[in-house]
């Protein structure tokens, strides 16, 4: 008996087991099983299996022996051509590697699918990858810009608005400057050993910065503590990590811990404590409209954590006049 015969006289589960999976390592899922809709049809739409159609029928009404010897033929012809057909598709795909499935697996899942890779910017603590120069995104910003005054029913055109959109592009990116900016750029090498372990604190450094739920401003004061382990830090440059991470979309409380952890990395002191008092103008123009409201956040890390007195004389500072 030839194999083509041999296809067409298995049954579906025979016929299953005889294929090789050895190229599809996913082909479990289908050659298992195959009561499931996705290895053969249902019974309500009118077709049947491949192995199914494989098998010639096995009974013929009597009425049709009286035909005439040409038209059995001709049928028969015909049935032997649709087997030979289903049979070489049959070999064939015993012979090829079935296509993959496509599955989402926790692995080769590509960075990128989401788009991300043409993100301008970040609010993580170092960017990897940002626009050439800011001012080429000056043009699409300011065309933005134009479509919002549009928006607002306001006419672009009109002699007071003709140069806003690219007015209000520059200031954007003043505020958000800090994406442009990175640590080691800003400390420039101004780290200085210095046999000295008692507590530094800088208070009442201005901030401004931006509120990235409704793109408005808050700004308010930064005060910075820690205790050298024999590395100092001059002065300014606490005032210039307070800028980076201000000069960006932010939220207040993200912006509190990465003022601390900036400063860890650039002295690994003993310990950083960060305090900020921030007025938003979401809470003053909008919303609950509460004039005199202030939202204070604090980081501690290290020493300032685990030991309350120094905490305490970190606040003590912070508070005096």
């Amino acid at each position: 008996m030839s194999f083509t015969r041999q296809l067409s006289e298995m049954s579906a589960s025979e016929l299953n087991d005889a294929i090789d999976d050895t190229n599809f390592p996913q082909a479990h899922i289908l050659s298992r099983g195959r009561n499931n809709s996705v290895c053969s049809t249902s019974s309500t739409s009118g077709t049947s299996s491949l192995a199914e159609r494989a098998v010639p029928p096995t009974t013929a009404n009597s009425e049709d022996a009286n035909l005439t010897g040409n038209v059995v033929d001709n049928e028969e012809q015909l049935q032997q051509q649709q087997q030979q057909q289903q049979q070489q598709q049959l070999v064939a795909s015993t012979t090829h590697p079935r296509p993959r499935l496509i599955l989402k697996t926790s692995t080769s899942i590509p960075e990128n699918s989401d788009g991300h890779e043409n993100c301008t910017f970040h609010h993580d603590l170092e960017l990897d990858h940002k626009p050439p120069t800011r001012e080429a995104l000056l043009p699409d910003m300011a065309r933005s810009y134009r479509l919002l005054l549009g928006g607002l029913g306001e006419n672009p055109d009109r002699q007071g608005l003709i140069k806003t959109p690219e007015r209000a592009a520059k200031a954007m990116l003043y505020f958000t400057k800090g994406y442009d900016q990175n640590l080691e750029d800003v400390l420039n090498g101004a780290v200085f050993d210095e046999d000295h372990d008692e507590m530094v604190v800088v208070k009442d450094i201005e901030m401004f910065s931006m509120c990235e739920h409704h793109l408005v401003p808050f700004y308010g004061k930064v005060s910075i503590g820690y205790l050298p382990c024999n590395k100092i830090l001059g002065l300014s440059k606490l005032a210039r990590i307070v800028e980076i991470f201000s000069r960006r979309l932010q939220v207040q409380e993200r912006l509190t811990k990465q003022i601390a952890v900036a400063v860890t990395q650039a002295v690994q002191p003993a310990g950083v404590a960060v305090v900020v008092e921030g007025v938003h103008m979401c809470m003053v123009m909008r919303g609950v409209q509460k004039i005199n409201s202030k939202t204070v956040t604090s980081t501690m890390l290290g020493v300032f954590r685990d030991d309350p007195k120094t905490r305490e004389e970190f606040l003590n500072l912070v508070n005096s006049k």
